[in-house]
């Protein structure tokens, strides 16, 4: 009794072609992502190896100094807080409050698409865009200056168009059916949205809000426009004062000739990085928390 051999079926002409270049370019952007992963890491090395060394407690609670050994993060530490702080209390109400606005209570109209449009293009508007606006808004229009509020302000800007894209997104994936199942059981629309579908979208707010609140973190176009001050020797103790950020610092350390100013700003570097790191595994913990609830 003989066995039949295996028909093997292979693709010809235009199919064959297709899959071949798929598998290209498959090769290709894992080629590509390898590059750009291989560029961070080494960017990483050489900021780690050349800051390291002046990585102290010192460092942290000084203030800036025109001695390099003596200089240190303490008042752009603070005014970071102060601008951050500032910008997720005024931006991140707003931000979801849009989403769920336009998601679940608008009605659909041309206003609701001029709305989306704005709002995709407002993402992707330089920041220096937004340090101009902020400048002849906030800071003249307004008499406010070059101060910290002036400074949430603007980011808060800057960041509420694309938490609010994440939002959407985040919201959208909740099932229909929770909301049915509530709206049937007698709940009504807002109750349904406060009680089942933010719950639902929280994880995903969540990871919109962060990546809103890291892209603020290293700004630093858009608060050099407004005026902010490479040189703070105070703690910062009210929204209307002078300030500068952690970001302003590396630059003004980075523009300095001497290699030892830029041994501080590597060191300033690294700390922004673990800050931005320490900010994302806390999303991550809240995140899962949400979901297994």
């Amino acid at each position: 009794m003989t066995t039949a051999a295996p028909i093997t079926l292979r693709a010809r002409g235009r199919v064959a072609m297709r899959q071949a270049i798929s598998r290209a370019s498959r090769y290709l952007f894992l080629g590509a992502s390898l590059v750009g992963v291989a560029v961070l890491l080494l960017l990483a090395y050489e900021t780690i190896s050349s800051g390291v060394s002046r990585l102290s407690w010192d460092f942290v609670t000084n203030y800036p100094s025109r001695f390099a050994e003596r200089a240190g993060l303490r008042s752009s530490a603070i005014g970071s807080t102060w601008v951050l702080g500032l910008t997720v209390v005024m931006a991140l109400p707003i931000a979801v409050g849009t989403a769920i606005w336009i998601e679940e209570f608008a009605p659909r109209n041309k206003l609701l698409t001029i709305v989306k449009l704005n709002l995709a293009n407002l993402a992707g508007v330089p920041s220096i865009i937004y340090g101009v606006l902020g400048l002849a808004v906030f800071g003249r229009y307004f008499g406010l200056g070059p101060s910290i509020m002036t400074g949430a302000l603007t980011l808060s800007l800057m960041i509420v168009p694309m938490t609010v894209i994440a939002s959407q997104e985040a919201i959208r994936q909740v099932p229909p059916s929770i909301r049915d199942g509530a709206l049937a059981l007698g709940a009504t629309q807002w109750q349904t949205v406060w009680y089942h579908v933010l719950p639902g979208a929280l994880p995903g707010i969540m990871t919109g809000i962060i990546l809103a609140v890291s892209r603020a973190v290293g700004e630093t176009a858009a608060l050099i426009m407004i005026g902010a001050f490479t040189f703070i020797a105070f703690d910062n103790t009210s929204p209307r004062e002078d300030f500068t950020t952690v970001p302003i610092q590396i630059y003004n350390w980075t523009i300095r000739p001497q290699e030892a100013f830029r041994q501080n700003a590597a060191a300033a570097i690294i700390v922004l990085m673990v800050a931005v790191l320490s900010l994302n595994l806390l999303a991550a913990v809240i995140r899962e928390r949400f979901r297994r609830s």
